[in-house]
């Protein structure tokens, strides 16, 4: 069950939460202008959408919880934002396998085709984010009817449950990718330049994941639950992670760390990518 349902948000929490991601989506939108890397404007809308997410938590926290559209504002920004920084996250390794071609490296595997990785997992995204919409929506409307919310809280739980098996997937192929670089000792020097920014992807990658399984545990768990009433754990497994990912890939901002080209062909790249890349 979303928290402010079941509960009264703290209104700290939201202060916080609205000045580190208000000030994380300056940061963004300032490195997106400057590298000019347009591909990356998901992850300042991430920051955008959090922040407003949070302004109306706030709201629900200091005037009244039950609120509808104070509700469904905060849920749907809240639960929306990440997808974005999934997004960005995948454009990442959609960049990485072309450098990782450009400084002679062969990879082969089907899975590791750029396009593939970048429009299945963002279809993925955004195909279970409606379904959770949709879900929270019917638990909503359920609730304010006195009706059984146990239909709309199976779409959701469903939603939640694709996104996370399908990130599974995502952190697999992340993890592959990074081995066969180990694996290949002619491109040591090339992959180091690159390691600080891929283990911050990676980092980052598994803060998302560990926030959409507390996602998924908290609905499984049922309405109105330990689980989906603990202000705690929202705070330690939805907000903290959130804000850890969005300000490591703002550290370690992919500006500065990939090419900005955007002509090349990302299955087949050519030789101008490799003089590109050289420059990073």
């Amino acid at each position: 069950m979303p928290p402010s349902c079941s509960y009264t948000p703290s209104f700290a929490l939201c202060i916080v939460a609205i000045l580190l991601f208000a000030f994380s989506f300056v940061i963004h939108l300032f490195q997106l202008i400057r590298y000019k890397v347009w591909f990356f404007t998901p992850l300042a809308l991430a920051c955008f959408l959090e922040t407003i997410g949070y302004i109306f938590r706030s709201l629900s926290s200091k005037n009244d919880p039950y609120h509808i559209v104070w509700f469904v504002v905060q849920y749907f920004m809240i639960v929306v934002a990440p997808v974005f920084i999934s997004a960005s996250i995948y454009v990442c390794i959609n960049r990485l396998i072309p450098w990782a071609k450009a400084v002679g490296h062969e990879l082969h595997q089907w899975w590791l085709a750029p396009r593939l990785i970048l429009w299945g997992f963002v279809t993925v995204d955004i195909v279970t984010t409606i379904m959770q919409i949709a879900g929270a929506a019917l638990i909503g409307s359920s609730e304010s009817n006195m009706n059984d919310p146990t239909t709309g809280n199976n779409i959701l739980l469903a939603g939640l449950a694709i996104q996370s098996f399908s990130f599974t997937v995502f952190l697999t192929i992340l993890a592959l990718f990074r081995l066969a670089l180990a694996t290949d000792s002619t491109l040591k020097l090339s992959v180091k330049t690159k390691d600080q920014f891929i283990f911050a992807v990676a980092l980052s990658s598994l803060l998302v994941y560990l926030r959409t399984l507390f996602r998924l545990a908290e609905t499984a768990s049922g309405l109105f639950s330990s689980v989906s009433t603990n202000e705690t754990l929202f705070g330690v497994l939805e907000f903290t992670p959130v804000v850890l990912a969005i300000w490591i890939l703002a550290v370690w901002h992919p500006g500065r760390w990939l090419p900005s080209t955007t002509t090349v062909d990302l299955d087949d790249p050519p030789t101008a990518m490799a003089e590109t890349t050289s420059n990073k």
